[in-house]
């Protein structure tokens, strides 16, 4: 196994995420990251962390595994998701993830009038979304259900927010707000061997303390570098899927080549990497959230 060599974990990998933001006794990190994010419009005062596997019904039997799922003292509930992959179906995936919250709040045997608590799903992706509902400027994306003529919002107890991680691209000199320390360290905190003066703030003393890889116990350790590992075959793969099809899209030598070429080669890309993930033992499931093949599309490789 590679020695890791980073002070710090990477909040990318599946490990470093969950231990930063999905874990008790660290709760306070997710509950300022997240109300960094919805900047006022919502305060959060205390959270409590859910189960995060949900299998669903009788008929289908499909599992829904979220990274954290928890839920404020108002009765709100919120699902964080990290992307590193770009799956074909991220957006079916976070709508079908929502309505294990929903249905949840059903109550059995007794009368019910149909209220809901409000569902939130942030799903912070480390690639670009390319989008075409989205401003390809912007980095965060809030989206609800409304009217298309007055585009006013028709429900707001369900919402999806999508941050694009990778297109953050401040400098420590640039960063103003918590929200911008918060997306700095997402993306650069394993890059980092000391605190930078901009992420002296008190909130940030408990995110170096917890993150710091010295402090691990050997099981911890042996953990975060099988996470590490994965995250960077599955980003080398990726990077190679995506040279492939930008590479097969020039040789065609026209714009319509060059879409055809781009997503063969990322199809290709794709199964590929489920299949690299299958060799080296990554559990269906994983792959399926990695990829967003189907079950039977794994089975067959």
């Amino acid at each position: 196994m590679a020695e890791t060599v980073e002070r710090y974990i990477s909040l990318l990998t599946d490990f470093g995420f969950k231990r930063i933001f999905g874990t008790a006794p660290n709760k306070d990190l997710l509950i300022n990251f997240l109300n960094s994010l919805f900047n006022g419009r919502k305060v959060i005062k205390n959270l409590k962390y859910n189960n995060s596997e949900h299998v669903g019904d009788l008929y289908t039997e499909r599992k829904a595994i979220f990274d954290v799922y928890c839920e404020s003292v108002d009765g709100e509930k919120f699902i964080v998701e990290m992307q590193n992959a770009s799956p074909k179906y991220l957006k079916d995936r976070t709508i079908f993830y929502s309505t294990f919250p929903i249905r949840e709040q059903a109550p059995k045997g007794d009368a019910w009038d149909y209220r809901l608590s409000p569902v939130y799903t942030v799903a912070l992706v480390n690639h670009d979304m390319k989008e075409e509902a989205f401003d390809e400027k912007d980095i965060n994306h809030q989206v609800q259900l409304c009217d298309i003529a007055t585009k006013r919002v028709f429900f707001d107890k369900l919402e999806f927010i999508y941050v694009e991680v990778a297109k953050f691209n401040k400098t420590e000199d640039e960063l103003k707000t918590l929200y911008d320390k918060w997306l700095y360290v997402l993306k650069n905190l394993a890059n980092l061997t000391a605190r930078p003066a901009a992420l002296r703030d008190k909130i940030f003393d408990r995110l170096f303390q917890v993150a710091e890889i010295a402090k691990f116990t050997p099981t911890e350790l042996r953990e975060y570098e099988d996470s590490l590992k994965h995250y960077r075959d599955l980003k080398n793969s990726l990077d190679t899927a995506e040279e492939k099809g930008r590479s097969e899209g020039h040789a065609e030598g026209l714009a319509e080549g060059l879409v055809k070429g781009r997503a063969e080669g990322r199809a290709e890309g794709i199964m590929l990497i489920a299949k690299n993930l299958k060799a080296i033992g990554i559990s269906v499931a994983d792959i399926i959230k990695a990829t967003g093949l189907s079950e039977e599309e794994i089975e067959k490789l």
